[in-house]
């Protein structure tokens, strides 16, 4: 492996985990005044209840935190822009970013009152982040949306927290990889499928057809008991990067809690069936 490759092998996956308890509402205000641009500035006084406001307000001043701190550039010269499917994209200046380069991928996530953000060099990365505590209907209609295999093996865990920690496992995976492609729910989630191990972890992914590569390092985490975490990041030349998780609001570079993201996961091999061991509970 020549020396760039090491390089971008060895550079780390970020993520923020910040509560928005975590920024208190004045000084999130005054944050969101100087740092939001005009559109999200707008999108945030459009909402109808203040936790909604609130839960928005701290995401992206969370956003354009980190992201100074990664890029180098002040919060309000970051330029966000979004893909006709909705994913947002860092926009660079002219001459590149004044620190780490160029190609820099971030993906965002808020459920209950937490926000996650990911963030990775020279590759792509979705994240989701979801909380337990769904009714039987919410999780229903979440799992008719997974592949056959899938619905069986959250089924199998019988009613309760097990088939809720199982649909919401597959649903966050679902989310955070079709979000690292772009594509968000205009990917249809019966179209690839994850076998998962009982307690957590992806023992195999079979992308959808388009993904004609299919290697995806993925990983769960559960970093507050109740709030379930998956993130998928491309996979790329050598061993996988470390992955840094950062708790609270980012003012300074804290040191964070660090571990391996998996390997990437193994695909399949074309059979009569594309989910082998799926349905064991």
């Amino acid at each position: 492996m020549n020396a760039a490759a090491a390089g971008a092998a060895a550079t780390p996956v970020k993520l923020w985990l910040c509560a928005n308890e975590d920024l208190p509402p004045a000084l999130a205000g005054v944050l969101a005044a100087h740092w939001l641009d005009g559109q999200e500035r707008q999108t945030a006084g459009g909402f109808l209840f203040d936790r909604d406001r609130r839960q928005y307000v701290v995401a992206h001043t969370l956003v354009r935190r980190a992201l100074a701190m990664e890029a180098g550039l002040v919060e309000p010269e970051l330029v966000i822009w979004r893909s006709p499917r909705g994913r947002p994209f860092l926009q660079y200046p002219a001459g590149g970013l004044p620190r780490g380069g160029r190609q820099l991928d971030f993906n965002l996530s808020h459920a209950g009152g937490y926000n996650l953000l990911g963030v990775v060099r020279r590759r792509r990365i979705g994240v989701d982040i979801e909380r337990l505590g769904r009714d039987a209907q919410a999780l229903a209609t979440i799992t008719a949306t997974f592949a056959p295999a899938e619905q069986a093996w959250v089924a199998a865990a019988g009613p309760g927290e097990g088939r809720e920690r199982r649909a919401l496992r597959l649903w966050t995976l679902k989310e955070a990889y079709a979000k690292a492609r772009g594509l968000g729910l205009g990917l249809p989630f019966d179209a690839f499928s994850f076998t998962l191990a009982e307690r957590r972890g992806v023992e195999a992914f079979t992308p959808p057809e388009d993904d004609l590569d299919g290697r995806w390092s993925f990983a769960e985490l559960e970093p507050v008991p109740g709030v379930l975490v998956a993130l998928a990041v491309q996979a790329g030349p050598g061993p996988p990067p470390s992955l840094q998780l950062h708790h609270g609001f980012p003012w300074a570079r804290s040191a964070p809690a660090a571990m391996t993201l998996p390997a990437p996961a193994p695909v399949p091999e074309p059979g009569p069936s594309p989910f082998p061991t799926a349905l064991a509970s």
